[in-house]
Order: C-alpha cells, then structure tokens, then sequence
C-alpha cells in the first residue's frame, strides 16, 4: 500500500471510499497484475493456476470481516480479463468492496473485464459492493464489462451495491442469479452516462427454491447524447417473489430503453416490474429554483438525490 503513488492512491479511494485496508483482507490488481495483497485467519486469497484471477475463501461462522478487491488500470493500451471466485462459508456474515478505476491520459483505450461468481454456503451472508469510475485527458476508450454470477443455497442472502460513478465510455454489465429455498439477493444499481457513452445492464435472476425472493433497484440518469439499455429476466419456478424496479431520467438527447421480462413457471411465483422514464418535472426544477439556485444547479441537485 505504502508503493502506491498519489495517482493510485487517488484512483483507489474513488472506487472504495478508503485509502487503508488494514483492517481486512485485500487483493489490489494493477494493469493485469497483482500489486499488493494481505489475509486474514479467516480469510485466504488464492491466485488462480489455470486463468488470470483469484480465489477468496472464507472460513465457515466468519462474522463482520472486510475485503478490499479493487482494480486499477493506469497505462493506455491495457486489455485486462480477470476471474475471481469467492467461496463463503455457512453462516459467515462479510463486506466485500471492490470496484474498478481507470485513469487513461493517451490514445489507445483501456479495458476491463471482471467476472466475479460467488458462492454461498447455507445461511451465508455478503454485503457487496462495487463502484466504477474512469478519468484523464487522453481520446482513448475507457471500457468496463462487470460479469456478476450469484449461486445461493439455502437461507442465503446476497446484497450488492454496484455504482456507475463517471467516465466509463462504454460498460456492458451482467448479472445472473441462481437462488435456493430461502435464499435472497437483493440489488441497488446506480448509472450515470454522459457525452456519447453507452451502458448496458442485463440481469437474469432464477429462483428455483420455496420462498427464495429477489428485489432489484436500478436508478439512472442519462445526460447529452449518452444510450442506456436495461434487460431484465425474472424467472419464478416456485412459491417465490421477484420485484424489479427500473427508473430513469432523460436529459438533453439521451435515451433510455428498459425491456422488462417476467416468467412464471409455478402458480405460486409472485413477480413485478416497474419502469419508470422520463425528464425531470418542470415544477421540481421551478420549486428548487425559487431558493436561488440557477436552473442547472437545480438538475443538479435532483440528479444527486435520485442517484442518492
């Protein structure tokens, strides 16, 4: 950690909110290599042998631990694939924060792809978390593509934060979901694009166990002449619930398309989508500028607060 430069040290506390993880484990990854790393007693981290990635292992009963897995990609030209596996145990109860910063000052893009596949043992528990920013002055690509694969068994419960900050010209985000009897994943997405930028969010969620329930949340803005697509496939195939929430604000010529998809194998499967787009309401803009504020740092405001 001491290695870092201010550049890094900048780039890592955008997308994790921290500049020390000593109270946890961690794995820092930098323009395809590992740079600095650190277990626990109940927390081991693995390089992989057969792909580029990582292993984290936790022990099984491992309460209110942290794990630090951020990306960094700093040179112009970097093309970096990663694989990491998180195995947790039966009824431990951990924060994993990760997130992936690109700062990139030349022409040549610079590209991430994280696929990330947890897997919880009965009555586990994981707060994940993750944010992703680019930054720099160079005309070179800042691409991000998040694979999130979730495997719960039974009374499981996985909740993740996952956060678009800025600069990201283009992301494909993926998320699929396979939840056991009991079992809940729970997800709060957050996006802002804007100039020419693209995102796209694809989520697949199968609930195959008796009272295993999914809620996402997506909230986004798309500002000038960004493109946002948001897919979502809810598939109930038993007493179940799923509720899928899309809302999304349209400035300048931004567009946003959200394709709900519902499937109900079993009579007993409860599942919603709602979807919600639109500009910002003329009388909130008025109401806020009445205060004294100009017009634009009115949106602004709304725009901090949806995305809140």
């Amino acid at each position: 950690m001491e290695n870092l430069n201010n550049l890094e040290k900048d780039l890592l506390k955008k997308i994790t909110d921290s500049d020390d993880f000593s109270g946890g484990a961690y794995n820092i990854r930098e323009n395809g290599k590992g740079v600095a790393r650190k277990t626990t007693e109940n927390i081991n981290i693995v390089t992989k042998e057969d792909k580029p990635g990582i292993d984290i292992i936790v022990k099984e009963g491992t309460k209110k631990e942290f794990v630090h897995i951020p990306v960094m990609i700093t040179e112009s030209g970097v093309n970096d694939l990663v694989y990491n596996d998180f195995y947790i145990g039966k009824d431990a109860d951990i924060t994993i924060i990760a997130g992936c910063g690109i700062h990139n000052d030349h022409h040549q893009l610079a590209r991430h792809d994280g696929i990330h596949t947890f897997y919880l043992e009965e009555g586990a528990k994981v707060k994940y978390i993750e944010k992703h920013y680019g930054e720099g002055e160079g005309t070179g690509e800042k691409i991000l593509n998040p694979k999130t694969v979730v495997k719960l068994k039974k009374g499981a419960v996985l909740e993740m934060d996952s956060v678009q900050i800025k600069g990201v010209d283009s992301t494909i985000r993926e998320t699929v979901g396979e939840l056991d009897e009991d079992a809940s994943f729970i997800v709060s997405e957050k996006i802002m694009t804007h100039g020419k930028q693209y995102a796209k969010t694809v989520f697949n969620v199968a609930l195959n166990g008796e009272n295993s329930s999914t809620h996402v949340i997506s909230r986004s803005v798309a500002k000038d002449e960004s493109k946002q697509e948001f897919y979502s496939n809810i598939e109930g195939n038993t007493s179940c619930y799923g509720h899928v929430e899309c809302d999304a604000i349209i400035m300048d010529k931004g567009v946003v398309k959200a394709v709900p998809e519902i499937l109900a194998n079993s009579i007993d499967a409860r599942l919603v989508h709602e979807a919600a787009i639109g500009k910002i309401a003329g009388e909130q803009l008025t109401k806020l500028m009445t205060l004294g504020l100009s017009e634009k740092e009115a949106e602004e405001k709304i725009v901090n607060g949806f995305l809140k």
